[in-house]
């Protein structure tokens, strides 16, 4: 009973003759578990039973349908593998618990006939789930890029609309109650992997596979490099992105969580704010986004219901002619490879600070012609008065990023390049 289950419960409560008409028949609340027992009782109106030990709903033979809305990893893994041994079909809002042990726990359902529901796990109130699992099921989803974390997109807004630096901006977004007192999950771009592993499992019919994903953070980006990219007709957003892709004539999936540049007149670059995005590419239906609140106590009640009244309707169907849950049949997921980050092809945004003297560009360009990588864009800044520096940024085509890697450090060995080349992935999303 903390925000999200306080949410479901008001919600439920509201709409519930709404709610029985869709469903056929009424969902009821009989229990709730939470550390702080008066709070609890006094936010269910001592209308439920209240216990401390969750235990204690998981295995009470009357209830149906067990909800968790912990978090973390260990005791919501208990719970939720408990429920199921007990015959109880779950509802979960814990991407952390599904990223990890999602094949555990998909298969101790399967084995058992009962349903794991998660619409609330990614992008919070957004149906992405059901339009990825049922709506798209006719398309070979060839990629998919989301904002998926609100805290750090309220952060790169910020950053962008008053050029503030991150350290600033994190203690506006932690004041405002945007990011945790701890933020590293938000920050360092883990909670996005979390959200793009399960996502790509179900555009592609693959097994969970949190361990193979590439993370990147925000800490890292400076507020000239969002100046840059805007002067450059782009903005910077924390992506996930999961992508079909050929190396060497083998098909592999990208799956990925890095600040991105994206074009500023892409309908997803103007997604600001704590808001949430997630753009699908399907052969048959192209391009389509899905928008609105990623968090939140309602909003994700609004997801965590939806998940409720599907199992109502469905919890009397023959378990094999259910929904699956990563979409595909479980004896039909795909052995396709993750592919390494050396492996991936995209376009680049380069940074470079360099002596302000003859050769240098000339320099420069020769590395990257070597290295195969062509420059699409450039920007060279005029060095200020006195000043015996300057910003030389790049846009390139696509390029491996092996060979992008071996550039930058032949470029950083340079004795006019001054410092790191900053590097920053770019995606057309076209």
């Amino acid at each position: 009973m903390g925000n999200v289950g306080g949410g479901t419960f008001d919600v439920l409560k509201r709409n519930q003759e709404e709610i029985r008409r869709r469903a056929g028949r009424g969902i009821e609340v009989v229990a709730v578990s939470a550390r702080n027992l008066e709070r609890a009782k006094q936010r269910t109106n001592g209308e439920v039973r209240v216990v401390a030990d969750p235990f204690e709903i998981v295995n009470d033979p009357a209830i149906d349908i067990v909800v968790e809305l912990i978090g973390g990893y260990d005791t919501a893994r208990e719970l939720v593998m408990q429920a199921i041994a007990n015959g109880k079909h779950v509802v979960t809002a814990n991407k952390a618990l599904l990223a990890v042990h999602g094949n555990e726990i998909f298969k101790a359902a399967q084995d058992k006939g009962v349903m794991v529901a998660f619409e609330a796990a990614v992008a919070g109130g957004i149906p992405i789930i059901k339009a990825l699992r049922e709506g798209l099921t006719a398309n070979r989803v060839q990629w998919l890029a989301g904002i998926i974390n609100g805290t750090t997109n309220f952060i790169l807004s910020e950053m962008r609309d008053k050029g503030l630096d991150f350290d600033t901006v994190l203690k506006e977004a932690q004041a405002l109650g945007y990011a945790e007192a701890d933020p590293t999950f938000d920050i360092e771009g883990v909670d996005a992997a979390h959200k793009a592993t399960i996502l790509s499992a179900i555009a592609f019919g693959i097994p969970v596979q949190f361990a193979k994903a590439h993370v990147e953070g925000i800490t890292k980006l400076a507020a000239i490099d969002i100046k840059y990219a805007e002067q450059l007709g782009y903005r910077i957003k924390l992506l996930g992105i999961a992508k079909r892709a050929r190396v060497n004539g083998v098909e592999g999936i990208e799956l990925r969580v890095h600040p991105t540049l994206i074009p500023a007149k892409r309908l997803i670059a103007n997604v600001e704010g704590a808001m949430n995005a997630v753009l699908v590419q399907g052969d048959a239906i192209g391009a389509t986004l899905y928008y609105g609140k990623g968090a939140g106590a309602e909003p994700t009640a609004s997801a965590v219901i939806a998940d409720l009244v599907d199992i109502t309707r469905l919890a009397t169907a023959d378990p094999e002619h259910r929904v699956p849950h990563l979409a595909f049949q479980p004896d039909e997921l795909a052995d396709i490879e993750i592919l390494p980050m050396a492996e991936i092809t995209t376009s680049y945004y380069l940074r470079m600070r360099v002596a302000d003297q003859p050769g240098v560009l000339a320099d420069l360009t020769r590395i990257l012609a070597d290295a195969d990588i062509s420059i699409d864009a450039m920007l060279q800044k005029e060095p200020a008065e006195g000043e015996t520096q300057a910003d030389i940024i790049m846009l390139t085509h696509q390029a491996q990023e092996k060979n992008v890697l071996a550039a930058i450090a032949r470029m950083e060995g340079l004795p006019t390049v001054l410092g790191s080349v900053t590097k920053i992935r770019l995606e057309n999303l076209a």
